[in-house]
């Protein structure tokens, strides 16, 4: 018989996170875009995780959002002022300020996030022209390198889905547009559940035990075009 499940945190119940996470309230409203493959298949996935820690966050599953009656309708609601985290050379760049009240003239800010793998993350855009239509946001991460230290993303410069929400924060409260007074928060998750599946991967009496540890990010090569490119996240 398999194991209880909680079905917010998605992690077995003897383990759930609910209670340990202190959801902190925010100007900006994150909706995150995930993948059906996301949704069903990784369950301890750090969209899921951030989520749980954003007040004002919401979830909300597909591959093509055009006729998403919710996605929609925020997209056409004049009080919202709708973008996207995807970069490129059209996007502006929140760390450098392309971004400001005056932009928003009032309206609230609402950050669309795609969460799925590279390869999923293009195939939803693609097949969301209404997402293609929406004003594009980046921003200049501390680091170059993932912190994720259990799973390997293709190149330089991707992020977890949680690593980019924070530093998307970063971004934001250094422009004015929000707040983000404990900007530990969400990484001190981030590392809590690292270091809960290193411990269940370094038992031999686990199922997935590893015989040698996890090499630090900063050491590995690259896995874009090799198999590993599907267990990566989405981030500018």
């Amino acid at each position: 018989m398999s194991r209880e499940t909680c079905y917010r945190c998605f992690w077995p119940k003897p383990l759930c996170w609910c209670a340990s996470i202190e959801p902190m309230a925010t100007r900006t409203r994150f909706v995150f875009l995930m993948h059906p493959k996301e949704f069903k298949e990784e369950k301890a996935g750090t969209g899921r995780l951030t989520h749980l820690s954003l007040i004002e966050s919401e979830i909300h599953m597909g591959v093509s959002f055009e006729e998403h009656e919710v996605v929609q309708g925020m997209l056409a609601d004049p009080s919202l002022f709708p973008v996207l985290l995807y970069p490129g050379t059209a996007a502006r760049n929140l760390s450098r300020g392309d971004l400001g009240e005056a932009d928003l003239a009032g309206r609230r800010l609402v950050v669309f996030l795609l969460d799925a793998t590279w390869a999923c993350a293009r195939k939803m855009l693609r097949l969301s022209p209404s997402l293609q239509r929406l004003p594009r946001v980046m921003f200049t991460a501390e680091t170059a390198v993932s912190r994720y230290v259990i799973k390997q993303q293709p190149q330089e410069g991707c992020l977890s889905t949680l690593e980019a929400t924070h530093e998307l924060l970063l971004a934001l409260d250094r422009s004015g547009l929000d707040r983000y007074p404990r900007p530990d928060q969400l990484l001190t998750l981030f590392q809590r559940m690292q270091d809960f599946q290193i411990r269940c991967a370094s038992d031999p009496s686990r199922p997935g035990y590893r015989r040698s540890a996890y090499r630090p990010p900063a050491e590995r090569r690259p896995v874009s075009g090799r198999s590993g490119e599907r267990r990566t996240r989405y981030v500018p």
